[in-house]
């Protein structure tokens, strides 16, 4: 799996193409959105030898309702979790862990 099949999930979960890979600051975010950033890579050894390889992912939604259904949609999301939320401008940010 690549980045770019994660891009496409990520595009077709949201319903929308506001999906940016770590965008540099000049970009205008449209919201909701949802923005990642590669965060590292697990190695899963088996037989002495490199079994599979997991890249995690940071991902953060970022949405102008506290209630957006799309918490629960992403929630719902193969490998992924949960592990913070806060505002800041008026927008709320959910910020997941997904493995891909």
């Amino acid at each position: 799996m690549n980045r770019n099949e994660l891009d496409a999930l990520l595009r077709e979960t949201l319903g929308s193409a506001n999906v940016y890979f770590q965008p540099p600051e000049s970009v205008r975010l449209r919201f909701p959105c949802i923005v990642y950033s590669l965060e590292n890579q697990n190695d899963i050894p088996a037989d002495d030898r490199q079994y599979r390889r997991l890249k995690r992912y940071s991902l953060t939604y970022i949405t102008k309702d506290p209630d957006d259904p799309m918490v629960n949609t992403l929630d719902d999301l193969r490998y992924c979790s949960m592990n913070r939320t806060f505002t800041s401008d008026n927008l709320h940010h959910f910020v997941y862990t997904i493995f891909y």
